[in-house]
């Protein structure tokens, strides 16, 4: 599977941690409320960013499994989470090898856009056997936005949003479909679940995020043959000053009804 850098990770916290709906990441929480040492298992943990937005809400005891395929990734996220932290360096590809047993709730933060609707069905499944909760956030939804516009604007966005669908090392991606896929499925398996959006929104102070998703946007449209993307991308940072963009994201909250979770 991909894997990101450190410093783009930390570039984009601020706005992912402005952008995450309060609302469902409380409700999260809650799932482990009133358990010994609730169990939290974060996939495709990066450094830590979900660790940071949900750990002042969950039991200080909380044991954090880590899951990412970078160590170095996963030395952050450990120091993020502290002497309850368990790394674990897995393929995410290998859903039975993802240590998931005895969770009280799986998270996963900016991923789900990555995965394909195979390795979606997957893990909904092992989940739903055990009745463990899902809360994921971040997922990009396809919908950008960049003001004030360029007339190049439509052409390099759609030809971005289908780079995100092809394979990410998980097989052919969900994209943009990723989060209403996940809802139908884990709707489907007895969930009952909620979604919310959680667009970014990249205003003054945001400028170095901006000129690198600029740049990724550019490069992802280009490898899919548009060839206007460079110049997109020059005309986009030289007026970066007065550049404003919003990205869509949706964030989602998957639980069992308790009856389920006892017959599971």
């Amino acid at each position: 599977m991909m894997s990101f850098t450190a410093d783009w990770l930390a570039l984009r916290e601020p706005a992912d941690a402005a952008a995450r709906d309060g609302d469902l990441l409380a409700r999260a929480a809650r799932l482990c409320a009133g358990e010994a040492a609730p169990v939290i298992v974060d996939l495709g943990c990066g450094t830590g960013a979900t660790v940071r937005a949900l750990g002042p809400l969950v039991p200080q005891d909380a044991c954090w499994r880590l899951v990412d395929n970078d160590n170095r990734l996963l030395v952050a996220a450990c120091a993020a989470a502290g002497e309850r932290a368990e790394p674990y360096c897995r393929d995410l590809a290998d859903i039975e090898a993802l240590p998931l047993a005895g969770a009280h709730l799986v998270t996963a933060s900016a991923l789900l856009d990555l995965v394909s609707g195979g390795w979606l069905a997957r893990l909904v499944g092992r989940l739903a056997r055990a009745g463990t909760g899902f809360y994921a956030a971040l997922s990009y939804d396809g919908l950008m936005e960049w003001m004030p516009p360029d007339p190049e604007d439509g052409e390099v966005i759609a030809a971005f949003n289908a780079h995100q669908a092809t394979d990410k090392g998980l097989g052919p991606a969900l994209g943009p479909a990723a989060g209403g896929a996940a809802a139908e499925s884990f709707a489907a398996a007895g969930y009952t679940v909620e979604t919310r959006r959680s667009p970014w929104r990249l205003e003054d102070g945001a400028g170095a995020l901006r000129a690198e998703l600029a740049a990724g946007v550019g490069r992802a449209a280009g490898e899919m043959g548009h060839a206007g993307a460079g110049d997109w991308v020059r005309r986009r940072r030289a007026g970066d000053a007065a550049t404003r963009c919003i990205v869509g994201h949706l964030d989602m909250l998957a639980t069992m009804p308790a009856l389920h979770r006892e017959a599971a």
